[in-house]
């Protein structure tokens, strides 16, 4: 089960730099639990960002990424400005945050 999702959004220069840590297990379907049954697959699949409602970025990821993935990166805002993160896994499960530019 996938957690709550921590954003920063600050003016950096014309900028907004965001900062995201999201808590989610991704785990990539080789690990293998105490008992030496496989640990399902469970992880991050795509991750999109708008600001005001408008899709800024959409990456797509793989299982390749750590536990509790760190994502970062700069786009044109300003202060006042609605920053909305989005993350859907390969499971189907979602997560939505939204945070003001300061």
């Amino acid at each position: 089960m996938a957690g709550p999702m921590r954003i920063r959004a600050q003016v950096n220069g014309d900028e907004v730099n965001v900062r995201a840590l999201m808590a989610h297990p991704m785990e990539t379907g080789f690990r293998k639990d105490s008992s030496g049954k496989p640990i399902p697959a469970h992880y991050i699949t795509e991750v999109i960002a708008s600001v005001n409602g408008k899709t800024v970025l959409t990456a797509e990821w793989s299982g390749a990424i750590s536990t509790n993935p760190y994502f970062e990166f700069d786009v044109k805002a300003k202060k006042g400005d609605k920053i909305t993160l989005k993350w859907i896994d390969n499971k189907g499960e979602s997560k939505e945050e939204t945070v003001e530019v300061k």
